[in-house]
């Protein structure tokens, strides 16, 4: 039996340096799948198992731990040439790490998780099919949500005359500047034989604003719909586009064209929309703490991050890896604002006009960046289970076509025993393709779970079962595996959840004066700091510091203070924070 040296093991644990992988052109590969794939593709140039039987070099418990890239109990391992068809994954995606550009991780992440490219218009983005298929997901969970609260789905148009934005001024001073505006509606061949041309002729009598929100457009059309106390409340919902034009843009962060929902309600009271607005809050943060296992802080907006012709904006905040904060859903109570520029009234119960209360709430395709930047590693994606559009994907590694249709046979059972359970399942049969590069995909776009099957399983009633979250793999008894993947997928949510919340406590702390502030504000997180309540003294800070009040929490500690900037009296601490 050959024993690996201690020369050789430490030859062997440089290997963990990319430059030395690149020196040498060899790298490890764990687990009996992908070594046996390596030996079928014969690219192996050295095996090292923990078995004093073995017919290959002899590696220790020890050894073996150090050598290992995973947490998972492994007991062989395989020196490989890189130039071979197997890779691990982060020799094969190749992406950069946060550490050494968090920018450039996520937008490579982006196009090579195959969720979204540029567009041929500059500031707008092509979502590919499993970037839709994500959010989809979302769409269906949030719709499925805003129907059990009593709202129904409508839909107004996508141009609004520029007359209905001008009747609301804070509102139209908010959006004046990331308008885009139809003012033709024809085009003609060009005289000169150079393509086509606006024809001059066609000049609307009244320019269209292409929609970047529905306020206007929506109180209009209930005015007409609202007369009597009868009539109210009105809670709808519509799944759109909108247009801002954003001149610095990053997929799905932000763009000049994005997806989202808007909700738009009418109400008789301003108890009764102020409870709707609350609600509506909290069915954000259930939701994104529930499916997107991204922990959140509710809150109100100051005064100075107010949407625009709102008298308050409640939110949700989160906050990515970086350490910037993202708002990831508002709610905004609109008073009566929008009804007096529409002039929006009802008969009430004393046969008195009343102008009407208002709300609007919306999340966006914002949502797809935050989900991947509280998540996500420097292997690629990690989706929570309830929205991955592939929730356990199943990898055969066979020889033979034989064996490939005895691997089918038992996956097809399993396969259909997994939807009937209501779990999404891929058999990837593909044959253009080595597993060692499925493996690879499916870790990169952030499947939960991936089983592997070869002729060894089949002969021990056995699979491997690699979990996406931490990257361990261990071998699972065929029985019973239905209820363990079940009882899996509930731990990888629950897990990466946690992870997340962990981190956000890590980075926040409490900030008492201004100087400690401009400190801590450099290495990121949530500040819990005491504010004086003006617009001028959260001006000051942003301008010095380039962070804003995030939101005033609606929980947490109460006690009142004195201002880290003005040494005024606080009612609160607030969350400060560098943004997205």
């Amino acid at each position: 039996m050959q024993t690996l040296s201690n020369n050789r093991f430490k030859e062997l644990m440089k290997l963990h340096q990319k430059k030395y992988r690149d020196l040498t052109n060899t790298f490890l590969v764990e687990t009996p799948h992908l070594v046996e794939e390596a030996i079928q593709n014969n690219s192996v140039i050295e095996i090292f198992e923990n078995d004093i039987n073995t017919k290959y070099t002899y590696i220790s418990d020890e050894q073996i731990k150090k050598l290992s890239q995973t947490d998972s109990k492994i007991s062989i391992m395989a020196l490989c040439n890189k130039k071979s068809n197997i890779n691990m994954a982060k020799e094969l995606k190749n992406l950069t790490k946060r550490s050494e550009s968090y920018s450039a991780w996520y937008n490579e992440l982006v196009v090579k998780a195959d969720l979204a490219e540029q567009s041929a218009v500059r500031g707008c983005m092509v979502i590919k099919p499993y970037g839709y298929a994500i959010w989809e997901k979302m769409q269906s969970i949030l719709d499925s949500m805003f129907k059990a609260t009593g709202h129904q789905n409508a839909y107004f148009p996508l141009l609004i005359p520029k007359s209905f934005l001008c009747r609301e001024a804070e509102h139209v001073e908010g959006f004046a500047k990331e308008c885009a505006v139809v003012t033709h509606y024809r085009l003609k061949n060009d005289p000169d034989g150079n393509g086509v041309v606006v024809d001059p002729e066609a000049r609307l009598e009244e320019e269209l604003i292409v929609r970047p929100t529905s306020e206007t457009i929506i109180w209009s059309t209930y005015k007409n719909w609202i007369h009597s106390y009868r009539d109210l409340p009105i809670l709808c919902n519509q799944w759109a586009n909108v247009v801002r034009w954003e001149m610095r843009t990053r997929l799905f962060l932000r763009t000049a064209e994005f997806l989202w929902q808007e909700g738009h309600t009418a109400h008789a009271t301003e108890a009764e929309a102020l409870e709707e607005t609350v609600k509506m809050l909290h069915v954000y943060g259930d939701f994104a703490e529930k499916f997107l296992a991204i922990p959140v802080i509710r809150g109100v907006k100051s005064a100075n991050e107010r949407f625009a012709g709102a008298l308050e904006t409640f939110c949700i905040e989160a906050l990515m890896q970086d350490g910037k904060a993202l708002q990831a859903g508002t709610s905004h109570f609109l008073g009566q604002n929008f009804a007096k520029a529409f002039d929006v009234t009802f008969m009430n119960k004393e046969n008195k006009q009343e102008l009407v209360w208002a709300t609007s709430w919306g999340v966006s395709t914002r949502l797809m960046g935050a989900l991947i930047m509280t998540h996500s590693d420097d292997n690629g994606l990690v989706l929570p289970p309830t929205l991955a559009p592939i929730q356990v994907v199943i990898v055969p590694i066979y020889k033979t076509e034989e064996q490939l249709n005895a691997i089918r046979a038992k996956v097809d059972a399993l396969s259909a025993e997994l939807k009937a359970a209501g779990i999404r399942v891929k058999f990837d049969d593909d044959d253009t393709k080595k597993p060692g590069w499925k493996f690879a995909e499916y870790e990169l776009k952030g499947v939960p779970v991936r089983l592997a099957m070869g002729a060894r399983d089949l002969e021990n009633n056995t699979v491997e079962v690699a979990r996406r979250d931490t990257l361990t793999k261990e071998t699972v008894s065929f029985d019973g595996l239905v209820g363990y993947i079940q009882n899996l997928l509930t731990d990888v949510q629950n897990n990466i959840f946690q992870k997340a919340l962990d981190y956000r406590a890590s980075v926040t702390r409490e900030v008492n004066s201004y100087e400690e502030f401009k400190v801590e504000i450099e290495k990121g997180g949530f500040l819990l700091c005491h504010w004086d309540g003006t617009p001028e003294t959260e001006e000051l800070i942003k301008q010095e510091t380039k962070a804003t009040i995030r939101c005033i929490p609606l929980e947490g500690d109460k006690t009142p203070g004195v201002c880290m900037v003005t040494g005024k009296p606080s009612k609160q601490r607030v969350v400060f924070a560098r943004a997205y």
